[in-house]
């Protein structure tokens, strides 16, 4: 796994070695369980403005987790040095740790029916043999581009291109051992423009495994470009309800709400607004929402999860009705329930779509406010408020009337989810939550 050229790759081999090691070392302290994580990370970042390298970052990151349990007690510690006496050390730390913890009836391991076998290859890992010069030249490009786009483009926050590769392998007492690459590459750019006085800021990026599915830096400057100079101008509104369109981008964080809210930490903490609403309706009728973790090439998956356990398509959401929770091995005994394979979080979540693209939808909504950009982190986990500063366009008839800023939209998230009319087909797929524009048929939206 060569991030860039010429230089030390991640080793695959090495770190089933070393796992594989350190589960030994645990043995021989005759603890009743242990798994161990290893990670290697090679990565590049370069960052360029006003046509200067203004950053360049090499990275070599590696480590290993060790935790133990023995008599339902549970130790943690984790070393970057894979010297055999430091990973010794490490697994000594971590038994020390579990005598001195509490016993919790619900530690341990995933069980051991529930581990993968035979983990499928999920093409993860594109080398991009990316040398710095050639990484600075892109950004180089990339700014450029936005610069040169039109002459209201006064000033650049930079432009970044990143690339890294690893390995991640994992093993525990159950006898379960796999390890697997992966890579991932982005460029952006953000810039900043002024009219009359009054300057806006916008961004673009793009982001993949697979550097050949990059969209040319060109392109991400150039909208990043364009995405600024259509907020100059931008006005207050007044306080009104009204329609709300999520741009796909910011749609894909609006559904992530409901995700978290239905984690397995959230329900066994009784933290959650959609608190044991499992079999309940959250959604409109039209509203499925898919995990699908062997999607090759996909952002987040995963051929097992954080605890060797298999991971499985599922339906999280059939015509509206929550299914079911994502469940880690511990969260499920907290609730009397079977791990999920979702220690780690959920993997590839496709949100269904009944509208058509971003154009059919203003259509149909007539008169409100596209949100392009979210602000601020005003939503409580725990009841479902919602109150976030928005940066985006007011429609009328249909057509884009003007740009807006400094207002705040603001409703209960309970409320919202049913509130939805339509979900596009204009997938942003850049995330582990693919999901097109969503519109809402009524916010809070507060102005002057």
């Amino acid at each position: 796994m060569n991030a860039v050229s010429g230089r030390a790759e991640p080793d695959q081999k090495e770190l089933e070695d070393i796992v594989a090691m350190v589960l030994d070392y645990a043995r021989q302290n005759d603890v009743d369980q242990a798994e161990v994580a290893a990670t290697h990370d090679i990565g590049l970042t370069a960052t360029v403005r006003l046509g200067e390298v203004e950053s360049l970052e090499y990275t070599n990151d590696r480590g290993v987790g060790i935790t133990v349990f023995k008599d339902h007690r549970k130790g943690s510690a984790s070393t970057s040095d894979f010297n055999p006496s430091a990973l010794r050390e490490a697994v000594n730390k971590a038994c020390s740790i579990a005598e001195l913890t509490a016993a919790d009836k619900y530690a341990g391991l995933a069980d051991p029916e529930t581990m993968a076998t035979d983990p499928p290859d999920l093409d993860l890992a594109y080398n991009w043999h990316l040398e710095s010069k050639a990484a600075i030249r892109i950004a180089v490009e990339c700014e450029d581009a936005a610069r040169a786009y039109d002459k209201r483009i006064t000033n650049s926050e930079g432009s970044t291109i990143g690339t890294s590769g690893g390995v991640r392998a994992y093993a525990n007492t159950h006898g379960f051992l796999a390890a697997y690459p992966k890579t991932s590459h982005s460029l952006s750019c953000i810039v900043i423009g002024e009219q009359n006085g009054s300057m806006e800021r916008d961004y673009w990026y793009t982001s993949a495994r697979d550097p050949a599915s990059l969209d040319s830096a060109t392109v991400v400057g150039e909208k990043a470009a364009r995405r600024t100079v259509e907020r100059l101008g931008a006005r207050k509104l007044q306080t009104v309800n009204a329609p709300v369109i999520y741009a796909p981008e910011m749609a894909r964080g609006f559904i992530g709400h409901a995700i978290r809210a239905i984690a397995g930490g959230a329900q066994y903490r009784r933290s959650s607004f959609l608190l044991d609403a499992m079999g309940e309706t959250i959604f409109p009728d039209f509203v499925c929402i898919e995990e699908r973790p062997h999607m090759p090439g996909g952002i987040a998956s995963a051929p097992y999860d954080a605890e060797g356990v298999r991971t499985v398509d599922r339906d999280l959401v059939v015509g509206g009705v929550l299914q079911g929770y994502l469940l880690s091995s511990y969260s499920a005994r907290k609730l009397g329930l079977v791990t999920t394979g979702n220690a780690g979080g959920a993997h590839n979540l496709l949100v269904s779509g009944n509208g058509g693209d971003m154009q059919s939808m203003m259509k149909e909504m007539g008169t409100g406010l596209i949100v392009h950009e979210l602000i601020g982190q005003g939503v409580n986990a725990v009841t479902g408020d919602y109150s976030r500063g928005a940066v985006g366009y007011w429609v009328e008839g249909g057509e884009i009337a003007y740009p807006v800023n400094e207002i705040t939209i603001a409703g209960n998230l309970r409320d919202l989810y049913q509130r939805v009319e339509r979900i596009g087909d204009d997938q942003d797929l850049r995330g582990g939550i693919r999901c097109g524009s969503v519109l809402v048929s009524e916010m809070k939206i507060a102005g002057s």
